[in-house]
């Protein structure tokens, strides 16, 4: 646990506890929620979710934080520790990276990347590898998930570069509802200009690739490529070789795909067939 905090305890919760931790600080201070906020550079209202952990605070605000604080990097290094919570060990590796990365490129041929995923379908898609788990247990890994997707919400979000393969969509997750609603969303995630999305449609062929993968970038540079496994997690290669075979393979899933507006008029097709 990082300086400062409480290391008798092992966090149930990663957003609780930095909330708890965030809470301490201000009351330390002596600061309403409306000052502490205004030193932070943050509306009142997000002090308040992190606070209530309803949210884990980003990592610019755990920055604030420590400016406020005067503590160096302890509630930036708390938050990083935190937001790997519950994470299987294979995975740490790809969401430290995913953190600080300036772009992904990622092919999907199985399910939607986790970045673009609703709730309702990310619920439907861990209660059908995890059969045994509670609901609770599944909504913490919902929780986790969706928490990732504040990479494309932050002040400088990264790019996003998604090719998804026409199975995926038709694959009806959860329930009509459920992958309409997923639709909708994917289909609004496409329109700022960090994220591109494009279809590669069954009239393609044989795919490049008949696996998912994922590419990440640092400082606009492929940087490592991550994949899965059935049975043994995830791997993350940074070997030059391997990431240039990755980028020539996605390099040829995009062009064997459809444009953005071909594809976007494809979705509203996939949509209203599931609504039949």
């Amino acid at each position: 646990m990082s300086e400062g905090a409480d290391q008798a305890r092992e966090p149930a919760n990663g957003a609780a506890y930095f909330g708890e931790e965030t809470k301490a600080l201000r009351e330390a201070l002596g600061l309403s929620q409306e000052k502490f906020a205004d030193k932070l550079h943050y509306q009142q209202a997000q002090v308040s979710k992190v606070e209530n952990g309803t949210v884990l605070a980003s990592a610019a605000f755990a920055e604030a934080m420590d400016r406020v604080a005067g503590t160096p990097g302890v509630y930036a290094r708390l938050r990083a520790k935190l937001s790997k919570h519950g994470y299987p060990d294979w995975f740490v590796p790809y969401i430290t990276l995913e953190e600080s990365a300036s772009g992904i490129t990622d092919y999907s041929c199985t399910f939607l990347m986790g970045l673009l995923q609703t709730p309702e379908y990310a619920k439907a898609v861990f209660r059908a590898a995890h059969p045994r788990e509670t609901d609770d247990q599944i909504n913490e890994r919902v929780e986790r998930r969706i928490r990732r997707q504040e990479v494309l919400e932050r002040d400088a979000p990264l790019l996003l570069w998604v090719v998804i393969h026409e199975a995926v969509l038709r694959t009806c997750v959860g329930g009509r509802s459920v992958m309409i609603r997923q639709l909708e969303h994917l289909a609004a995630q496409a329109a700022p200009p960090h994220v591109t999305l494009q279809v590669l449609p069954y009239e393609a062929g044989a795919a490049p690739s008949h696996l998912p993968f994922t590419l990440l970038s640092l400082k606009d540079a492929p940087h490592a490529v991550y994949t899965e496994t059935p049975t043994h997690g995830g791997q993350v290669e940074d070997t030059p070789s391997v990431v240039a075979a990755a980028v020539s393979k996605f390099d040829r899933l995009r062009m064997a795909a459809l444009s953005e507006e071909e594809s976007q008029t494809l979705i509203r097709k996939i949509m209203e067939d599931h609504a039949r």
